[in-house]
């Protein structure tokens, strides 16, 4: 889970956006500011369940005495139906609370769910499911997470923990060549380079350079199979590029190790849960 540091400012800056300058309007005009009330929050659909203690966090910011019950813990699966968790406080900090926890935990399980799904299409091969920076602005790293509890990996988290060399960073450089050289002289060993190919004369040049990993982008499974049997374990192999849950696993059987995926978090259909009083 990451650290409350970082998911509390997002949690106060979604209530701020709901709450803007005069408040719940409706909570407040008819609810007793005295008025205790329960409530559970179920899930309409099965899913994996992911945000829950982001979600949670607009209660508690609401009403630091609110009590919580956590029937499924982020990671967990949840039947149409069931309950994820219960709340018990006051009834005005639950009603204005709602939509924002709601809101997250509904985004984010439904990114665990769909990361899930494929995760489950390419079982019993080697390939992994991996996000991509296809993530909604300022969510970033609660979405990543996602991923992880949907049974998926991290890419990168942004553009300062690795190098990734696309086509437009070839076409300025002048080709593959030149591009890796530069990045290589750039970095410290720490760094690791991916270089993205789309040919597979493109990715013969790229195997006498220094490369750590190559993304193999919208190549057909028998291509695939061919630029691994190129690389032959000398650099990570990762395909990208019209993954769906028909595709993922002749993919996977291409004996590529990662699969980058960037629906899962820019696309996945949000899982529907509600709170019940």
């Amino acid at each position: 889970m990451p650290n409350p540091l970082i998911f509390e400012p997002i949690v106060r800056s979604a209530l701020l956006e709901d709450l803007g300058r005069a408040g719940d309007l409706t909570t407040d005009a008819i609810v007793p500011a005295d008025a205790v009330a329960t409530a559970v929050i179920a899930a309409r659909k099965d899913g994996r369940v992911a945000g829950l203690e982001a979600g949670l966090t607009a209660f508690r910011i609401l009403d630091p005495d609110v009590e919580i019950g956590v029937e499924v813990r982020d990671g967990g699966d949840v039947r149409t139906g069931g309950a994820i968790a219960t709340v018990r406080g006051r009834a005005r900090a639950l009603l204005t609370g709602e939509r924002t926890a709601l809101n997250l935990l509904g985004r984010l399980s439904g990114i665990a769910t769909a990361t899930r799904a494929l995760v489950q299409a390419v079982e019993g091969t080697d390939a992994r499911i991996v996000c991509t920076r296809k993530t909604t602005p300022g969510l970033r790293a609660l979405e990543k997470q996602a991923v992880r509890l949907g049974g998926g990996a991290n890419h990168r988290f942004g553009l300062d923990d690795a190098i990734l060399i696309k086509d437009n960073h070839i076409a300025i450089a002048g080709g593959i060549r030149p591009a890796v050289e530069r990045a290589r002289a750039a970095v410290g060993h720490m760094v690791k380079i991916e270089v993205e190919v789309d040919t597979l004369a493109q990715l013969d040049e790229l195997l006498s350079l220094k490369a750590d990993a190559v993304l193999l982008d919208n190549m057909d499974p028998a291509t695939l199979r061919r630029a691994v049997d190129m690389v032959a374990g000398r650099m990570i192999t990762e395909a990208s590029g019209n993954v769906t849950l028909q595709t993922a696993r002749p993919i996977a059987e291409a004996g590529v190790d990662m699969i980058s995926v960037g629906w899962i978090t820019h696309s996945a259909p949000n899982l529907d849960v509600g709170l019940d009083m």
